[in-house]
């Protein structure tokens, strides 16, 4: 088939493609750029992305769940060997409306870093985007049929990007919901999911890590004794995000019989107690401690039900999210020290010119692209319901490892600056120190 046909044929089938190709060229001409067109159409983009969900919210409030006895799961994408780098047109919307909050966050990042809480206006413009429906299933309310790992990995790198521990904070309680639509019972899904579609959805948070020595999510000092239909929680959870502001937890605990499962617990529960951490970084996410003395739950608040769950899948998927928040943050740190070394001069020079400084830029592009493609494969492979373990393990390393490098390069290029609090990459050298130590928080 003659080029001209091909052209012709996709015009026919593809109108608003097609249009949408010539329109993009109008916004790189000399007029679309004097009249400053694209970024005009990036604000209606924005805007209309903002109704357009809440629309789509509008039309599915109305439909109920399914009353199917067994409980709803999002279908696998499609397997393959390969996997590709390159987002979809509405991944790529996503991603651009989730790009102009990022830049909100950006702004507000210093003033929350310092009040350790993140504005209620800034958490009510992000609930406005309704993230939530694309995560749950159709007979849920929402919009999803098959799982949406991949475009929830590029959510989180991209608020990541704003601000590591605001990111944190507000793709926490998404993190519960994928886990309870991908484990939960139906019961569970029935009583919980509904609470996440709400304008003003419940916020609901994992505890896993504790305080111990060389900390393993695989050795835990947290209990859950059997007591007939019922289950009685004793031990002690830190670095747990939005503690105080949380309406449940899900908390991982070592069962005599089942190995470690995870937990439903409601923060009145007798016997639970939160109380405020102060860390080093991650001030955004709001950190507290969680201590359990025999607070007593009831056998049907096992996540997943008398099965339970997978616990070593649950933790890779953890990893995940903690690999997406690693690659947004150091983004963000090669986008902010290319500029800097080009306009900062010293000896009459930029010191971008020096080979030190040069090779030391070069490398954190090369690891970070590492970063990312090592997390790009292990979430395909996890979207496509294939075992992953080996691929999310790399994953983690190399952003455990190379993320602090980079965040400790960010501080070195900026000198004597990058060591104050006027300038951000001090922050995030913080907040990426707790990608190697944190297993709870996120879940793709």
């Amino acid at each position: 088939m003659k080029q001209a046909e091909i052209k012709s044929k996709k015009s026919t089938e593809y109108p608003l493609a097609t249009y949408f190709g010539y329109y993009n060229q109008l916004l790189d001409t000399k007029m679309g750029k004097a009249l400053n067109l694209r970024k005009i159409s990036e604000m209606f983009v924005y805007q209309g992305t903002k109704n357009g969900i809440k629309l789509a919210t509008a039309a599915s409030r109305v439909f109920k769940g399914n009353g199917k006895e067994n409980p709803e799961r999002l279908s696998n994408k499609s397997k393959s060997d390969l996997f590709d780098l390159n987002y979809n047109d509405e991944q790529i919307m996503i991603q651009e409306t989730l790009q102009q909050f990022a830049i909100k966050m950006r702004n507000a990042a210093e003033k929350i870093d310092d009040k350790f809480e993140i504005d209620k206006a800034l958490w009510q413009e992000f609930n406005e985007l309704q993230l939530a429906y694309m995560q749950i299933p159709e007979s849920f309310g929402g919009m999803m049929k098959e799982k949406s790992t991949v475009t929830q990995m590029m959510m989180v790198e991209t608020l990541a990007h704003g601000d590591l521990g605001q990111a944190l904070a507000f793709f926490t309680p998404h993190s519960v919901l994928n886990a309870i639509v991908k484990w939960g019972s139906t019961a569970q899904q029935q009583d919980l999911i509904p609470a996440f579609l709400l304008e003003n959805p419940e916020i609901a948070t994992i505890a896993i890590n504790e305080p111990s020595v060389l900390f393993s999510p695989y050795e835990l000092n947290t209990k859950a004794v059997k007591r007939g239909n019922e289950f009685s929680l004793t031990g002690l959870k830190n670095m747990v995000p939005l503690g105080t502001s949380a309406a449940y937890f899900l908390i991982a605990a070592q069962t005599e019989d089942n190995g470690i499962q995870i937990f439903i617990v409601d923060k009145n529960s007798k016997g639970l107690s939160v109380s405020i951490e102060r860390g080093m970084g991650l001030n955004a996410a709001g950190l507290c401690a969680v201590e359990l003395k025999d607070v007593i739950v009831d056998g049907s608040a096992v996540l997943g039900g008398s099965e339970g769950i997978n616990y070593p899948e649950f933790v890779n998927y953890c990893k995940l999210g903690w690999c997406a928040l690693a690659v947004g943050c150091c983004q963000a740190i090669l986008d902010y020290v290319i500029p800097y070394a080009n306009d900062r001069y010293a000896f009459g020079e930029p010191i971008s010119n020096r080979q030190a400084v040069a090779f030391m830029i070069a490398d954190i592009k090369i690891e970070l692209e590492s970063m990312r493609m090592l997390t790009q494969r292990a979430t395909a492979k996890a979207e496509q319901g294939l075992d992953f373990a080996r691929e999310v393990y790399l994953a983690h390393i190399m952003c455990s490892e190379k993320g602090m490098q980079i965040g400790s390069n960010g501080v070195q290029l900026l000198g004597g600056h990058g060591f104050i609090r006027d300038f951000p990459v001090e922050r995030w050298y913080r907040d990426l120190r707790a990608v190697a130590i944190a297993a709870n928080g996120l879940h793709l």
